[in-house]
């Protein structure tokens, strides 16, 4: 009994390990056959497994640097999938140093009159491109991909960069079935280890002995100064080995106003905190927020800032007759928003200075917004550099100086602090591109203090819409509409619409409002970023009245209905990012036909949400042929966290319904 019962745990434990047990080109037929992902069906792929491991390697020139290795198995279920063939992996280059990657095993498997056929990678299928100085694109567009095909690759990245390893994402956009990442350090470093998101992995820890015997070359200084001199070297030193596993991790479902889907997915995050070679004393990297922001100072702004000679003569001109500060603040961000071109280079480290920027009016984030400060200082106004992240960089979990990527000027105006970005055009005082609203900045002073500065605005945008319309006796509705938009509403329009021709425009107008044609239109204000952008135009619509016997029935808010609700989920698992605080109100006056009276309209109704998240009202009153309507709806916070979603849900519920139902109009 004891050998039967020894011979089935080791059946067990054989079939277990062979069940957990991945290895590249053993693609089966079941595999290729699957038409479904077993719990989600609607999946358009997944990954079957995906298995990294971060080990260090010691190069004899070098020291220490990091090898990632990477296999990915994916099953492609249907033609939305596709994209899941294309790859892209980024390296980091700077000066002297440079990651690089390569890829191997990578193929593509389809079943064939029950034959499993593999398609193999070929370099035309693998493209390199320099997106910018620092970061340089590696992709691979796998071949003869079809619906159930599986595609597999492995990708090796060899980096001279220790202090932070590449993140792990156990959780993207399609269900992963299995995910599984090993990361081996000597004894010299020591990380800090970060979870993100809501998942939690199996952990184990072991380990291993590392070694290396070889030559190394050492700079020696000698009696003729230094020199390169080749020893050997015996090195041997103990590895902790941690391997992180999850499984059956569900999609993540992309949801209406998000931030950065990112910041909520489910990765494992390493920062390099502490180093101590042999024989050498102990080195801490560790650092706190305050501590970073001013490095940074003293690093990269201190001596860009200082420089003054390069506007002053240009400074003096601009400000010939202006003493007062709002003014003042005014003229010299529109000054450096209509003289530097932004050359989309997101940084807080200037490229090529202040002062060749300027001369060529050219820059990055940094060169271009430090320009700003610095001519705002010396016209005596207060304000200091604001170190943030962008959306897409997330939020930093980290005090280290990849956390922030980006820089504006924070000006204090009384007791109100003004953001400004002179990076984007179409910005304004206080009106900051979307890139940069993302929770919280950090203000560093020329003393070093520095302060968290809330990013999210605090007042509210306003789109206003006046119509005044006809319905005819043919049915037909006429009228002219007067559309103002304020603040972010303003600066959305001239973001999306600004360089857009009248033609092309009114062509985008006339398919978001079906059935509507549109005619002497006119924009004011399009490029003074100091008043709200106004629209007019005449429009004539057929198919917004419905005639049903002897009666008429209009939709109260004409074509400006919301008839869909942005938020479809049963659960929602982030928050909702409005970016602003807005409100959007309409006034509409509309004449009924000759010979037709208002039998009913709908009730009105006004409702808010607790903790005065928003409020809907929606009021009409009749006289005579004239139907008025007011109806507006707010939104106060900009960041509606998960646990509000049903009552937003329920609130937007309520509007499409108030906003769809009829004023119905019988004969005299």
């Amino acid at each position: 009994m004891r050998v039967t019962l020894l011979s089935a745990l080791f059946f067990f434990i054989t079939v277990q390990t062979f069940a957990q047990k991945f290895d590249m080109g053993k693609v089966t037929v079941e595999e290729l056959k699957q038409t479904e992902h077993p719990k989600d069906p609607k999946a358009e792929a997944a990954v079957l497994y995906k298995k990294g491991r971060t080990y260090f390697e010691f190069h004899p020139d070098k020291g220490f640097r990091t090898i990632t290795e990477v296999e990915t198995r994916i099953k492609i279920y249907k033609k939305e999938g596709y994209d899941w063939a294309n790859f892209v992996i980024d390296n980091y280059v700077d000066n002297n140093s440079k990651e690089n990657v390569s890829f191997t095993n990578a193929c593509t498997y389809n079943l064939v009159d029950g034959k499993i056929e593999k398609t193999k990678l070929k370099s035309e299928g693998i493209f390199v491109e320099k997106t910018n100085k620092y970061r340089e694109r590696n992709k691979i567009v796998l071949p003869n991909v079809k619906e159930l095909s599986v595609i597999e690759f492995k990708y090796t990245q060899e980096s001279p960069f220790i202090g932070a390893f590449k993140d792990w994402n156990f959780q993207m956009a399609i269900p992963v079935n299995h995910s599984e990442y090993v990361t081996q350090i000597p004894e010299y470093y020591i990380y800090k280890t970060q979870m993100k998101g809501a998942l939690v992995p199996k952990i184990e820890k072991t380990s291993s002995t590392g070694s290396y015997r070889g030559k190394v070359t050492q700079k020696v200084n000698g009696d003729g100064g230094y020199s390169n001199v080749k020893s050997n070297l015996d090195l041997d030193y103990q590895e902790a080995n941690i391997t992180y596993t999850l499984k059956d991790i569900p999609a993540m479902k992309d949801e209406s106003y998000i931030n950065n889907i990112n910041n909520y997915r489910t990765a494992l995050l390493h920062e390099l905190t502490s180093i101590k070679y042999p024989n050498q004393p102990y080195k801490d990297l560790s650092t706190d927020w305050n501590t970073l922001v001013k490095r940074i100072y003293e690093g990269e702004f201190g001596s860009e800032l200082n420089k003054r000679s390069y506007f002053e003569e240009d400074l003096a001109a601009i400000l010939k007759g202006i003493s007062n500060p709002d003014e003042k603040i005014t003229t010299i961000f529109n000054f450096v928003k209509s003289r530097m071109t932004w050359n989309e280079y997101v940084g807080y480290i200037c490229e090529k200075g202040v002062r060749t920027a300027y001369k060529e009016k050219v820059g990055n984030t940094a060169e271009i917004n430090l320009i700003l400060i610095a001519m705002l200082r010396e016209a005596g106004i207060d304000v200091n550099p604001i170190l943030l992240s962008t959306r897409s960089n997330g939020i930093a979990f980290f005090p280290n100086r990849s956390s922030y990527n980006y820089v504006i000027a924070g000006v204090q105006s009384g007791d109100r602090l003004l953001l400004l970005d002179a990076t984007d055009k179409n910005a304004g005082v206080d009106i900051m591109p979307f890139r940069a609203l993302n929770w919280f900045g950090r203000m560093v002073r020329k003393d070093g203090s520095s302060d968290d500065v809330e990013l999210v605005p605090k007042n509210l945008s306003k789109n206003v819409v006046n119509i005044m319309a006809t319905i005819g006796a043919d049915g037909v509705l006429k009228g002219m509409v007067r559309e103002q938009h304020f603040d972010y509403f303003a600066y959305m329009y001239r973001a999306l619409y600004g360089d857009l021709n009248q033609e092309k425009y009114l062509e985008k107008l006339e398919k978001k409002y079906t059935g509507i044609q549109i005619e002497s239109y006119k924009v004011a204000n399009a490029k003074d970023m100091a008043k709200p952008v106004v629209e007019d135009y005449n429009f004539t619509h057929e198919a917004i009245v419905e005639r049903i016997g002897d009666k008429i029935y209009v939709d109260p808010m004409l074509f400006f209905a919301q008839t869909e609700n942005p938020f479809k989920q049963e659960k929602r698992e982030y928050p909702i990012d409005f970016s602003f605080p807005n409100q959007e109100k309409y006034m509409i006056n509309l004449t009924i036909p000759d010979g037709y009276v208002v039998e009913s309209v709908p009730a009105p109704i006004s409702m808010a949400m607790e903790e005065d998240m928003g409020s809907f009202n929606f009021n009409i009153n009749t006289s005579g042929n004239k139907v008025q309507l007011v109806a507006s709806v707010d939104i106060n916070w900009s960041l509606v966290p998960a646990s509000h979603y049903e009552i937003l849900k329920n609130f937007y519920k309520t509007i499409i319904e108030k906003q769809t139902e009829k004023i119905v109009l019988k004969k005299a």
